[in-house]
């Protein structure tokens, strides 16, 4: 890791780009107050999320749903291959963790009607098991006690998607249940709205450099879905498709018909890189696209859109927080209308932060009780 020599504009110390696994420990006590949160689903993303709900104060995090028992979560929770071992306090007490301090009370329902989370105090709810992905399909969390319903995936239904930093204010207390989007709509949406408000998209092309994901085959098998993606995928880059462009715009409408985009599954673990083409609808110079770029990851955007001006690669943005990087060095133009832009994001990591702020940004709205 090179954190100490990051220029990350969004983020103001190098303190801040410590991985979550290598924080010091300080025990939170049973008084701690936070939103009351809970996650179903204890895959890449839920685990991710609960190691930096653990670490945050805005969050309480009251009880996980996973089929795994409490002392395989605990081995989960606390090895991580990519983002490294846990450091803080991990202990289990007959069904329930204790991280940090605080004790996380675990239950073992496929059906989320059995869960009962009223029972539990949960009220904002992660969804990252991926399977219910719809309003109708995740409705029983809410008929068991779950006020909001995030998903940390694109919605399978209409349920409106909030990408954190570009159609934020979008949020109504009203909504129920509510989409985080994509990792790549997170790690594009950022850049697009920084080149749209301030140079207009007339038509774009994206196209990510993916990292493999567990959806994945090890060596070669069978997919029925896409021939393709039965290949290895710790061998291969494998061309695949993605909704990542299309979801952007239904957090930009003014993009409708103007982006679209594709990806490339590659052999790394972790990290993915974007690649947004585009044609702009009024001149300017790369120089003044990077300026503007490194204004807002200083300024509105701070957090969400990073810049980048040293001559980096993907392992140097593993555990990197902030949505998008847009890296300097690695964009190129052929005209004062027609630029290629890359930005870096760490598919998990970053991705996982933006659930959790997705879900502290609705109840603050709601006015929840921390």
């Amino acid at each position: 890791m090179i954190w100490a020599t990051l220029v990350l504009a969004s983020i103001a110390s190098v303190a801040a780009f410590q991985p979550a696994a290598t924080r010091s420990f300080s025990p939170r006590s049973e008084l701690s107050m936070g939103y009351a949160c809970g996650i179903n689903g204890f895959g890449r993303i839920g685990r991710l999320v609960a190691r930096i709900m653990a670490d945050d104060e805005r969050t309480d995090l009251k009880a996980i749903n996973t089929g795994a028992a409490a002392e395989y979560m605990a081995y989960q929770f606390k090895y991580d291959t990519v983002h490294g071992m846990w450091k803080g306090g991990l202990e289990v007490d007959g069904d329930s963790l204790v991280i940090n301090g605080k004790k996380v009370i675990t239950t073992h329902a496929r059906d989320p009607k059995e869960i009962g989370w009223d029972k539990l105090g949960v009220e904002y709810l992660c969804e990252s098991t991926g399977v219910f992905l719809t309003a109708d399909s995740a409705k029983p969390h809410v008929d068991g006690g779950i006020k909001k319903v995030i998903f940390s995936a694109p919605a399978k239904d209409d349920s409106p998607t909030i990408v954190m930093g570009v159609n934020t204010e979008e949020y109504k207390s009203d909504m129920t249940y509510v989409s985080c989007a994509s990792c790549t709509t997170n790690g594009l949406a950022p850049m697009v709205k920084a080149i749209n408000d301030n140079f207009g998209i007339e038509e774009a092309l994206m196209t990510t450099v993916h990292a493999m994901t567990s959806t994945q085959m090890v060596v070669d098998g069978s997919s029925k879905k896409d021939w393709r993606g039965g290949r290895s995928a710790s061998a291969n880059i494998i061309p695949s498709s993605t909704g990542a462009a299309k979801a952007v715009t239904k957090v930009i409408p003014s993009l409708k018909g103007k982006l679209t985009g594709m990806a490339f599954r590659v052999p790394v673990p972790d990290v993915s890189v974007v690649d947004l083409t585009c044609r702009l609808a009024k001149e300017t110079t790369y120089e003044e696209i990077c300026a503007k770029v490194k204004e807002l990851s200083n300024g509105s955007m701070k957090g969400i859109l990073g810049y980048t001006d040293e001559a980096l690669v993907s392992q140097d943005f593993v555990s990197c927080p902030t949505s998008s990087v847009f890296d300097s060095k690695a964009g190129i133009m052929l005209n004062p209308k027609f630029v290629k832009l890359i930005a870096w994001y760490d598919n998990e990591w970053g991705y996982s932060n933006r659930v959790v702020d997705l879900m502290c940004h609705m109840a603050k709205t709601d006015g929840a009780k921390a």
